[in-house]
């Protein structure tokens, strides 16, 4: 049931929604849902230019909520549909931040091993 949640909320937002405050990437990063199924938590990361426009593009995603539960309403066959609570997701962009650090360390120590070889092969033989 998450994954069809998932689905029916990234679907509605990349397909359905046209505010123009939704600017970037938009990913539904997970959906947990409540043991009764009447409650989904829905975890979003907003890739966009700065963190004002991804704050805009979550408050427009936030502000069509009711009219992205319809589309989930219409997808699901259920005797309940899922009430939608949104919320950043964090975790997915600070996973990217550490990779690009890891990147970046790794660069940095082949730059300098490859400058300690050349400053080795560059020394006079005696």
């Amino acid at each position: 049931m998450a994954r069809v949640v998932k689905e029916a909320v990234s679907d509605a937002i990349t397909n359905h929604l046209n505010d123009p405050r939704i600017d970037g990437f938009v990913s539904i990063t997970r959906v947990e849902l409540t043991t009764d199924l009447r409650n989904a938590n829905v975890y979003i990361s907003v890739f966009g230019k700065n963190p004002a426009s991804q704050n805009r593009t979550f408050e427009a995603i936030n502000h069509a909520r009711s009219r992205i539960q319809s589309f989930l309403a219409d997808r699901i066959k259920s005797k309940f549909c899922p009430v939608l609570h949104f919320y950043t997701d964090e975790k997915f962009k600070k996973t990217l931040e550490t990779f690009d650090l890891i990147d970046k360390a790794t660069r940095e120590r082949k730059e300098k091993e490859l400058t300690e070889d050349n400053d080795q092969n560059e020394m006079p033989t005696i």
